[in-house]
């Protein structure tokens, strides 16, 4: 007969000793930042993991992402569950589970919601800082103004050390 398996328990699942930069994460599971980020938004590999090679973020899309340029930094979408819009310098794409698209640095794009219950997908930048500025975001606080549209002084300004520039088309 064989032995009863023992049923995982939460936290960081054992790695073989010198494997310190190996990461596995659970389902659900996100890494840890020095700020909060809202539910649906989960870093699975931060910047400093990858000694800046990358950033992995699980992002439900509860909110559009305004029109922006990366000037460094090329991303890498990939849909998990719903549909979604990418505007590329000019064209809209609708983007449903298994599609990807890559946005290169330095071409304006905005990501839209096209489903409910809203669009899930991986978002990868490389070089990382996707996560940094999205914690740098969050701990600058509001950057919607009240009338809904978001505020592209706000974002220009957290985004200027990221490389990040909101409001272009």
């Amino acid at each position: 007969m064989s032995q009863p398996q023992p049923t995982p328990t939460p936290g960081p699942i054992p790695l073989p000793q010198g494997r310190e930069r190996f990461l596995v994460l659970r389902p659900g599971e996100r890494r840890p930042g020095r700020v909060p980020l809202p539910p649906g938004l989960d870093v699975k590999a931060r910047t400093a993991d990858t000694e800046g090679r990358l950033a992995i973020l699980e992002n439900r899309l509860d909110i559009d992402i305004p029109p922006h340029i990366h000037h460094h930094a090329d991303e890498f979408v990939y849909v998990l569950e719903g549909e979604m819009e990418a505007d590329i310098d000019g064209l809209t794409h609708r983007l449903t589970p298994g599609m990807c698209v890559l946005l290169p640095h330095g071409v304006p794009h905005a990501l839209r919601n096209a489903s409910q219950p809203p669009a899930r997908c991986l978002q990868i930048s490389s070089p990382g800082g996707w996560d940094e500025f999205m914690e740098d975001m969050f701990e600058a606080g509001p950057v919607v103004m009240k009338d809904g549209h978001p505020d592209h002084d706000r974002l220009n300004e957290i985004g200027a050390k990221h490389g990040m520039q909101y409001g272009v088309r």
